[in-house]
C-alpha cells in the first residue's frame, strides 16, 4: 500500500477496517442471544413478543439469512481484498451495510410490516453480492464467479421464503429456507475445499499440498447445488428414492474427501479438529436426508440439523476463531477456553441431532445451552481483538 492509503486505512476506528470485524462481532453476538430466545419461545417461557410471521417462520429465517450470512458477508468482503488487490469496503461504507444488517434483524424481531421489512431485508444480500461482483469484475477473476453465482441464489431463497410470509403459505417458506440451507453448503463444499486442506498443511507441517481433484470438487457444487434448487422448487419436501440417491453420492463425495485431508496429527490442533468435525457433519446431514428419502427415518429434521446446527455453524465458529486470530496479526494459537467451545459446540450438537428426538425438551435446552456458551466463549475472548488494532500494526 502506499504510504497516503496506509495513513487513511490506519485512521479508520479499527472496528470498521475490514468487513470481518464487525459481522463476526455481531453474527457471535447474535447467534448467542438468538437460539435460547427460540427455545424459550418454543417452550412457552416468553408469551409477549411475536416476531414477524411468528416464532417458527423467525427462527427458520433468521438463523440462515441473519447469523449465517453476517458471516458470509464478513468472510468473503475480507478474503475478496486479498483475492483481488481490490480496496475492500471499510469506513462509513462499511458501518452503512452494518447498520442495513442491524436494522433488517431489529425489524423482523419486533414485528415489523411485511411492506417495510421486505425491501429492508433483501437490501443487505443485495449489496454483499453486487460489492463482490463488483471487485471480482474488476480484475476479471472468473475462478470466484460461482461465489456470486451463489449469492445470487441465495437471494433468490430469501425472496422465496418472503413470498411465503406474504401469502402465508409455510411450504413456500421452507423451500426458501431448506434451499438457502444448501446453498450454504454449496459455499461450504467451495470454499472449504480449498481453505480446509491448505489450513491441514500449514498447521501441521506438511512439506507437500494436497492436490485437489478438481472432478470431485465441481461434482459437489454441481451436486450441492443442485439440491439447493431442488428444495427451491418444492420437489425436495417429499420422499422420493433418487433424491435419497444424490443426498447419498453427495455424501460420500465429502466423506472421500475427508478421507484425503485426513490426518491423525490434526487431533491434536483444535483449530483443525474442529473444522474437519464440521465437515463430517455434513456428511451426516447427507446420509440422514438420503435415509429419509429411502424412508428408512421418518423425520428429516435431524439431518437437516445436522446441517445448520453441525456443519453450517460448526464451520463457521471455527472458521471465525482462525481468521480472527490471522487477519488481526496474532499467532495462530486459540486463547484460553476456546478449545471448550469447539467440545461444548459438538456436544451441543449430538444433544440437537440425537437426544432431542428421544427428548425433545431436554435435548433442546441442551443444545441451546452448549451452543450458546460457545459463541459466548468466542465473543468473550475475541471481542478485543476485533475492536482494536492489528497487533503488528498494520492496516486491516
Amino acid at each position: 500500500m502506499q504510504v497516503i492509503d496506509r495513513r487513511k486505512a490506519l485512521s479508520i476506528p479499527p472496528i470498521w477496517r475490514l468487513a470481518f470485524r464487525p459481522f463476526f462481532l455481531a453474527g457471535s453476538v447474535y447467534a448467542l442471544l438468538a437460539v435460547p430466545l427460540w427455545v424459550a419461545a418454543w417452550t412457552g417461557l416468553w408469551p409477549g413478543l411475536q416476531p414477524t410471521g411468528g416464532w417458527l417462520a423467525w427462527h427458520r429465517h433468521e438463523m440462515l439469512f441473519g447469523f449465517a450470512m453476517a458471516i458470509v458477508a464478513g468472510f468473503l468482503l475480507t478474503a475478496v481484498q486479498t483475492w483481488t488487490g481490490q480496496v475492500a469496503p471499510s469506513g462509513n461504507r462499511l458501518m452503512a451495510l452494518a447498520l442495513v444488517w442491524l436494522a433488517a434483524r431489529l425489524g423482523w424481531l419486533f414485528g415489523l410490516p411485511l411492506a417495510l421489512l421486505v425491501p429492508l431485508e433483501l437490501l443487505f444480500p443485495l449489496a454483499v453480492a453486487l460489492l463482490m461482483a463488483q471487485m471480482l469484475w474488476a480484475v476479471r477473476q472468473k475462478r470466484n464467479y460461482p461465489i456470486v453465482a451463489v449469492l445470487s441464489l441465495m437471494i433468490a431463497a430469501d425472496v422465496l421464503v418472503l413470498v411465503g410470509l406474504l401469502q402465508g403459505d409455510d411450504g413456500l417458506q421452507r423451500q426458501g429456507v431448506w434451499a438457502g440451507l444448501w446453498l450454504v453448503a454449496a459455499l461450504m463444499a467451495l470454499i472449504g475445499g480449498r481453505v480446509i486442506p491448505f489450513f491441514t498443511q500449514r498447521g501441521l507441517g506438511w512439506v507437500e499440498a494436497i492436490k485437489p481433484w478438481v472432478w470431485l470438487d465441481i461434482a459437489l457444487l454441481v451436486g450441492t447445488a443442485l439440491i439447493a434448487i431442488l428444495y427451491a422448487m418444492g420437489l425436495g419436501l417429499q420422499a422420493h428414492p433418487l433424491l435419497g440417491l444424490l443426498f447419498a453420492l453427495v455424501g460420500a463425495g465429502h466423506l472421500l474427501r475427508l478421507a484425503r485431508w485426513y490426518d491423525k496429527g490434526i487431533w491434536g490442533v483444535a483449530l483443525l479438529w474442529s473444522l474437519h468435525l464440521a465437515m463430517l457433519w455434513l456428511v451426516v446431514a447427507a446420509f440422514g436426508l438420503a435415509l429419509w428419502h429411502f424412508g428408512l427415518l421418518v423425520n428429516a429434521s435431524p439431518a437437516l440439523h445436522a446441517l445448520s446446527v453441525g456443519s453450517m455453524s460448526g464451520l463457521i465458529l471455527a472458521m471465525i476463531a482462525r481468521v480472527t486470530l490471522g487477519h488481526t496479526g496474532r499467532p495462530l494459537q486459540p486463547p484460553a477456553g476456546v478449545v471448550a467451545a469447539f467440545v461444548l459446540f459438538n456436544l451441543g450438537t449430538l444433544a440437537r441431532v440425537f437426544l432431542a428426538a428421544v427428548w425433545p425438551v431436554a435435548g433442546l435446552w441442551l443444545a441451546a445451552l452448549c451452543w450458546t456458551l460457545a459463541f459466548l466463549i468466542y465473543a468473550w475472548r475475541y471481542a478485543p481483538m476485533l475492536v482494536r488494532a492489528r497487533v503488528d500494526g498494520h492496516p486491516g
